[in-house]
């Protein structure tokens, strides 16, 4: 049977997902902090953004290729990094950088995956972002930097909206461990996920190996205070511009849903800005990214990048209409890499391009740049006006 016929959305990829994945290696994916409000307010902000349906336009095929940062990209969205990747799915860094560099995508790396730069990034072909956490001690940071651009990472993406290690409660009740310990409750779990244990049994237990130089480990930390936290600062002005100083590539700064310091962030020479409310895991009153988005746009001339709750290419279109230049996805990469594995990553890319395609048609959109034009309402914030 045809993946479209069994796989058609996110939807089903991220169902049969959960079904091979252990439960608590899905409660860390999956989750959010607190009550779990801005999944739900980020899927509510993007159905309110109304794209209004063309007649008579004729035929024609969409182009969905975009200019971002002075790049040509086939298509815009690409790979946010998720932390500790190879956990939710073995290898998973590898496969999705092999895959982003054969499609031509984008492909953050965490600083806390569990792969280094030096292994991912020739895989991924040029094609690789590498996310910082940033480190309190400046030798850490310098040898960072040295060995991101070692791998050949030419984009330093600085995370801003993670200041203070968030509760995370559901994620803990699930009872994972960093590094990961399988207690008898655990083990159970993964004895019933065969190929998931058999892919950690070849590759190894997951850990955060970029950091591994920096520390050593003797004791087992709760998920949401592990050694990344042990070595990562709260950045402010000095440290954006003493990492602007040293790092000659592009910088990105992610984590940003206020328009106030966008401004002097491009002051600064911050290359793009990445509106993100970090999918619900840091904050739970934090506002929809795609509500936040418009008056972003409205502050700055920088390209804009946006993530949270994007579950299909007329999420993708919703964004770009209001004004970012790129999407960004981590999750659903997950989902398609526990439900069909090596296949998945292709699947979901076709899965995004042909519902992209589709919208357009639906609206008269023969170019991305046209999508603003066709906006039944000039905001997302969810009130119609």
């Amino acid at each position: 049977m045809d993946l479209h016929q069994r796989y058609p959305a996110i939807s089903d990829l991220k169902a049969h997902a959960r079904r091979r994945i252990p439960h608590f290696v899905w409660e860390y994916l999956d989750s959010a902090t607190g009550s779990e409000a801005v999944p739900r307010r980020n899927r509510a902000a993007l159905d309110s953004v109304l794209m209004r349906p063309s007649a008579l336009h004729g035929e024609f095929t969409p182009d969905l290729s975009c200019r971002f940062m002075g790049e040509v990209y086939p298509l815009p969205f690409g790979i946010a990094p998720v932390g500790m990747s190879g956990l939710v799915w073995p290898e998973a860094e590898r496969r999705l950088a092999r895959f982003a560099a054969g499609a031509g995508l984008p492909c953050g790396l965490s600083t806390v995956a569990t792969r280094p730069p030096e292994e991912i990034g020739p895989e991924a072909g040029g094609m690789g972002w590498f996310q910082l956490y940033p480190p309190r001690d400046p030798e850490i940071l310098a040898d960072m930097l040295d060995r991101t651009r070692a791998g050949g990472f030419g984009t330093l993406v600085l995370t801003v909206d993670v200041p203070v290690a968030s509760r995370r409660e559901r994620q803990t009740r699930g009872g994972l461990t960093n590094p990961p310990r399988l207690t008898p409750r655990l083990a159970w779990q993964v004895a019933r996920r065969p190929a998931w244990a058999l892919g950690t049994l070849r590759h190894g237990m997951p850990r955060m190996r970029t950091l591994d130089r920096y520390i050593t480990q003797t004791e087992r930390l709760p998920s949401t205070a592990h050694v990344g936290y042990l070595l990562r600062t709260a950045p402010d002005w000095d440290y954006l511009r003493r990492l602007r100083a040293g790092w000659s590539g592009k910088l990105v700064v992610k984590g940003v849903l206020d328009p106030e310091p966008v401004a002097r962030m491009e002051a600064e020479g911050v290359d793009a800005i990445w509106v993100s409310n970090h999918a619900g895991r840091q904050f739970d009153a934090a506002p929809a990214s795609i509500d936040a988005l418009p008056a972003i746009r409205d502050a700055t001339s920088l390209p804009l990048i946006l993530d949270g709750g994007i579950e299909g290419g007329l999420d993708i279109l919703r964004a770009l209409a209001l004004g970012a230049d790129f999407v960004m996805l981590g999750r659903a990469w997950h989902y398609a890499l526990g439900a069909l594995g090596a296949r998945g990553p292709a699947h979901l890319q076709d899965i995004l391009a042909k519902d992209m395609a589709s919208c357009m048609g639906q609206i008269g959109a023969r170019r991305l740049a046209d999508l603003p034009a066709r906006l039944v309402t000039a905001t997302g914030t969810g009130n119609g006006a």
